[in-house]
């Protein structure tokens, strides 16, 4: 292996976004002169955010991009070595750790942090794609705001639908809850929480079909969606000004199967009060081990926590 195309550090973090950015930012601060991979989307979900009001320290509001971006030159100022692309392959069975990165570099490092997030599961239709961002969301306790006194529609049966739905219904004029069966997979107390919300209105048998809207100049914005009764096979449309997909995130954890305790959908399970995983100098920060909250702020917390936790487990040795 030629010398060149190796790299040593002590600390490697893969994936950016909140957390990934936080981590190299505490980790720059500790000396740990960090490299990070931005994997296949820097910035991570925030980027699909257009607008964002609820991280401290943005009275005005900002967006998802231009946030990251400036996480982004934060971590930079204090010298992370932030790369382009993807880490293809690791090995946590020995220290130092080895990783590879499509960009030929292997990576010897001493720690470890994971922030490569998870991604919204979409339903794939192309006006989903279209309007993600101007009425379409995975996120309702992210956009929710937005949409106060106005109809919006939830798909979804299950736990993370419910919690939307009733979570929306307290914003919301009126919340449709689009399910393709007659009953909800959710647990039976969020049934009836769901069901006993005046303001919310199933839509039984029922999957979406195209999700319309307007567009004037640069700006476009969801007005309905149109849905088709499975055993009918009639369709029908609803009129509203959000959209938002409820049915579930995967988390980006297929690189290290085998190699770090996950959970049976594939979050990486981290010790209580702390982000270290199953392997000792590996440790997980962000989505890819948080799928409760699932927040930007939280992120960059389990961020901080990872890259601490990273240097003092290094000072320990």
């Amino acid at each position: 292996m030629a010398e060149q195309n190796i790299d040593k550090t002590q600390c490697l973090i893969i994936g950016s976004g909140p957390a990934g950015y936080t981590a190299a930012i505490y980790a720059s601060r500790a000396d740990l002169h960090p490299i990070l991979y931005q994997g296949l989307q820097p910035g991570g979900q925030l980027t699909e955010t257009t607008e964002v009001e609820n991280f401290p320290g943005y009275p005005e509001g900002t967006n998802g991009p231009q946030m990251m971006e400036e996480f982004k030159l934060q971590a930079e100022r204090f010298e992370a070595d932030i790369r382009w692309g993807i880490i293809t392959e690791v090995d946590f069975s020995k220290r130092p750790f080895t990783a590879k990165a499509d960009d030929g570099k292997t990576i010897i490092a001493d720690t470890v942090i994971i922030a490569t997030g998870a991604s919204a599961r979409w339903l794939g239709l192309p006006s989903e794609a279209e309007y993600n961002g101007y009425g379409v969301s995975a996120c309702a306790t992210c956009d929710g705001y937005f949409y106060k006194g106005k109809d919006v529609a939830v798909v979804g049966g299950g736990d993370t639908a419910a919690e939307e739905a009733t979570y929306l219904a307290k914003l919301c004029r009126k919340v449709y809850l689009i399910h393709r069966r007659d009953e909800l997979r959710a647990s039976k107390a969020m049934q009836r929480r769901v069901l006993n919300t005046p303001n919310i209105e199933m839509v039984w048998d029922s999957v979406p079909k195209e999700i319309f809207g307007e567009t004037e100049g640069f700006a476009k914005k969801v007005t309905g969606v149109v849905v088709q009764n499975v055993k009918t096979g009639e369709e029908k449309k609803i009129f509203l000004d959000g959209f938002f997909v409820a049915i579930g995130h995967k988390p980006n954890s297929d690189l290290f199967k085998g190699q770090l305790e996950m959970n049976d959908v594939g979050y990486l399970i981290t010790k209580p009060d702390s982000t270290a995983t199953s392997v000792e100098g590996v440790f997980a920060a962000g989505d890819i081990q948080d799928h409760v909250f699932r927040q930007a702020i939280t992120a960059a917390g389990t961020g901080a926590m990872a890259a601490i936790e990273a240097e003092r487990f290094l000072a320990a040795q």
